[in-house]
């Protein structure tokens, strides 16, 4: 049964910070509170906040979906759960990082514009995912066409996306002589900060030259790598999570123990010293990024996609599939690693076995589904740009050709079937297999979405790749092809 009100204060946490929250303050805003900022930034916040003198408060924006998680929020004064798994024990943590938040569809945007220009706000942070930069995939520019952008550049003082929420609350910071605020992208996006700042300067410049001048002179934008695996919340989590506390907690998170952060030291304002709490500030992020992005969201796509035509619906399940488990370790050795920056003083053989047992959890239930999500906005980076460093360097390629065709399985078989498929390009992906015949044909069609491949339907190796995956899954099945793979007689 839910308690009280204000009644998280006395459930029973393993760990729970204990500095004053009495003038914590808005030092941070962030926006798109979901379960990976709860279980990530403001972690590393809360602890950091236990070992130095002034603390930092987090306020959270949420401009889409529904209320009830910010509503809930703010009845439990900023507190919420995290329950940190491993594959044999578990430990429960309050978080007290947070001091509150808005939904602005239903408290309205000026509430949201009103908080961004409190003089003492030092960074904005986001988790909006790969969509709400509003960026094309291909051009890494801001998309022009983007409804929400062309809304916002309509209507710049009631903006809708967080790109034109952003740049709107630095034009008036401009104006009104205060100090500027770093942006802090923590998505699982390669050099995330310089297409945050490309999203931003390039609104700035539709609106005014002067102004885009001006954030480009006097904003940063520090790029980050972040991991840890958080995944949706499920009924059997929530029961998990009151069985160790002793509360129902609607802001809760089950997440994994492992968690990481590499950032670009390079703010403005200042920021917490989240070191205290195991983050690491280098100078460039970008080998780290790419180490994250290919082999663990890259891997993590491939079970996605493939794992879900096996009909497994978590991740745990596909690693207790002996052929899955020896094909994902076979993604990440023998071709995500050798696209990656050979100076990178990580033993990347030994990062896979530590990917391999993070997957392999089975108290973290995170759904093929939710991974499978906008696919098209992450199969540039995960697969397409490693596919094409590995066909330079002749290198086989036959795991990230089953990516790639099992994302094309798996978006023709969801649209034919009337099955839950979430994409921006949806609509797109409809009509362009409507007309088409065979599933090689409308596979083909999909491959022609130039913002996803650019011109490489016109890349005759690319194509013929592809096109024997896709048929040997048509034929034989996703089990039997990776069997193939994994014995070498996938040619």
């Amino acid at each position: 049964m839910k308690r009280e009100v204000g009644s998280i204060k006395t459930a029973y946490y393993d760990s729970a910070t204990t500095y004053s929250r009495e003038n914590l303050q808005t030092d941070i805003v962030h926006i798109g509170f979901g379960a990976f900022h709860r279980g990530h930034q403001a972690v590393y916040t809360d602890l950091a906040n236990q070992q130095i003198a002034v603390p930092w408060g987090i306020f959270e924006i949420n401009l889409f979906g529904e209320s009830n998680l910010i509503n809930e929020l703010n009845n439990q004064h900023g507190l919420f759960s995290v329950l940190e798994t491993s594959a044999t024990a578990h430990t429960s943590r309050q978080v007290r990082s947070v001091i509150g938040g808005i939904h602005t569809p239903e408290q309205g945007i000026g509430a949201a514009i009103a908080r961004l220009l409190e003089p003492q706000v030092k960074i904005v942070s986001l988790t909006i995912t790969e969509k709400g930069y509003c960026i094309d995939p291909q051009t890494r520019q801001l998309d022009d066409a983007n409804p929400l952008i062309a809304g916002d550049l309509q209507t710049p003082h009631n903006p809708r996306s967080a790109i034109g929420l952003i740049t709107f609350a630095l034009q008036r910071r401009k104006a009104l002589g205060l100090q500027p605020f770093s942006v802090l992208s923590c998505d699982n996006i390669p050099d995330n900060g310089h297409l945050t700042r490309n999203a931003i300067i390039g609104f700035a410049m539709r609106l005014d030259t002067e102004l885009a001048q001006w954030i480009e002179a006097n904003v940063t934008f520090p790029g980050t790598m972040v991991d840890r695996i958080v995944p949706a919340m499920t009924e059997a989590q929530f029961t998990m999570l009151q069985e160790k506390t002793g509360y129902a907690d609607p802001c809760g998170i089950v997440c994994e123990d492992f968690r990481q952060w590499v950032i670009e030291d390079n703010f403005v304002r200042g920021r917490p010293e989240w070191d205290l709490a195991g983050a690491m500030f280098v100078s460039d992020v970008q080998p780290y990024e790419e180490m994250k992005l290919r082999m663990l969201n890259g891997s993590h796509s491939f079970l996605a996609y493939n794992g879900s035509l096996a009909g497994y619906e978590f991740i745990y399940q596909c690693m207790e599939d002996p052929e899955f488990y020896a094909i994902t370790r076979q993604l990440m050795v023998d071709e995500q690693a050798q696209t990656l920056n050979p100076t990178l003083d990580i033993d990347l053989r030994q990062y896979a076995e530590l990917l391999l047992t993070r997957f392999s959890n089975r108290n973290v239930k995170h759904r093929t589904a939710q991974i499978a999500m906008d696919g098209s906005q992450k199969l540039p980076q995960r697969a397409i740009t490693p596919w094409l460093q590995l066909e330079r360097k002749n290198i086989a390629n036959p795991v990230l050709s089953l990516l790639i065709a099992g994302w094309l399985y798996y978006v023709i078989s969801n649209i034919e079937n009337n099955s839950e498929l979430t994409d921006p390009l949806l609509p797109v992906f409809r009509e362009a297999i409507a007309h088409q015949q065979t599933g090689w044909q409308k596979a083909l069609a999909l491959l022609n979405t130039n913002s996803i491949f650019g011109d490489l339907a016109e890349n005759i190796a690319f194509i013929n790749k592809i096109e024997l995956a896709f048929n040997k899954i048509a034929a034989s099945g996703i089990k039997q092809t990776i069997k193939e793979i994994t014995s070498g007689n996938h040619k």
